[in-house]
């Protein structure tokens, strides 16, 4: 399975990604359905996209509706698509940016997190794989409104603050690193 080898040739950050990558590598190898929208037991992969701006100066994120949280786009992996093409769909679903492309053609991070009870799911968690995207058309975003309250531009402070947990702090770190 090509996410497996691209997991081992990434290069995690921290130890806490570390831990993370090792546990999508775990659901990969063990589950029959890792990808699965109705497997909670322990989740499933999904995949999720950081937009930039073409000077990496400014983030893009959406008011979950759901999560009430500000947060990068992302969501589930349909098909037969990789988690790369459903990252940059989701992207462009939830954007409304249509000229989303890779910064890196590669994985950017991986992170684990609960996911709360709701819409008749119970708890669980997402095996997030997290790719780069940049757009040249920064004002051609339309919210989805059943998905986001809102759209904004952030510099990269301003998004920290707003995100404020450590996985997300931790892309952001990358994004200002990134050659």
């Amino acid at each position: 399975m090509k996410l497996i080898d691209d997991l081992r040739r990434h290069e995690p950050a921290d130890a806490l990604e570390v831990r993370h990558v090792a546990e999508t590598l775990d659901l990969l190898t063990r589950s029959a359905r890792p990808f699965a929208r109705d497997q909670f037991d322990p989740g499933h992969v999904t995949a999720s996209c950081f937009i930039v701006d073409e000077q990496r100066a400014t983030l893009l994120l959406h008011h979950h509706q759901r999560l009430d949280r500000w947060l990068q786009m992302g969501g589930h992996v349909e098909g037969e698509e990789s988690t790369a093409e459903a990252a940059l769909r989701e992207g462009a679903e939830e954007s409304g940016l249509r000229d989303l492309r890779l910064v890196i053609d590669a994985i950017f991070d991986v992170d684990v997190h609960s996911i709360p009870a709701g819409r008749g799911e119970p708890a669980h968690r997402h095996f997030d794989v997290r790719y780069l995207a940049r757009t040249s058309t920064p004002f051609s975003i339309a919210i989805a409104r059943t998905e986001s309250n809102d759209l904004a531009w952030l510099p990269l402070d301003l998004a920290e603050a707003l995100m404020g947990e450590e996985a997300s702090l931790r892309v952001i770190r990358k994004i200002r690193s990134c050659p």
